[in-house]
């Protein structure tokens, strides 16, 4: 492999955990996640993360349990091996996106609770309590929705790519 697409691929992997810790998450849990969607063969060992990585086993081995917790990815075995092997978790994606309706629930909530403190008051907060209420309350109808036909779309995608 040459020396620029090495550099692409590491540039990819921090793109990633640096998207990850804007969203609350540690830098090392998007790092890995990176690595495993670009690593051939897509599973990896905790060795293959600490040296793709340039991390320590004990840096690695919690984080992994952590996207292991919250269903990102899954430990594997490979026949006949006795390692554990990690890899991008079927359904990963889907699964971080209900997380984003749950945020978006909790949100809408969080500005409705607001406002009831503010009840009665004409008050510059509850204009803003208000936006947020309204625009999380708009995601929260509109979600559902778009994840069906997500899926129909990946279904169809899934049956055409058969067919070829």
């Amino acid at each position: 492999m040459n020396n620029n697409s090495q550099f692409e691929k590491k540039r990819f992997v921090e793109e990633v955990g640096l998207l990850f810790e804007q969203t609350g998450l540690p830098r090392m849990a998007g790092r890995i996640l990176g690595w495993l969607m670009i690593a051939d063969p897509p599973h990896q060992t905790t060795s293959d993360l600490t040296e793709a990585l340039l991390a320590s086993k004990s840096s690695i081995s919690t984080v992994t349990r952590l996207l292991i917790r919250i269903s990102l990815i899954e430990r594997a075995s490979l026949p006949g091996e006795r390692r554990d092997y990690f890899r991008i978790r079927s359904g990963a994606w889907h699964q971080l996106m209900g997380e984003s309706l749950a945020q978006t629930t909790a949100l809408r909530q969080l500005a409705e609770n607001g406002l009831e403190l503010l009840e009665g008051k004409a008050h510059l907060n509850r204009q803003w309590l208000e936006e947020m209420r309204d625009m999380y309350a708009f995601f929260e109808r509109e979600f559902p929705a778009l994840m069906e036909r997500w899926e129909q779309e990946h279904k169809m995608r899934q049956m055409t790519s058969k067919i070829k």
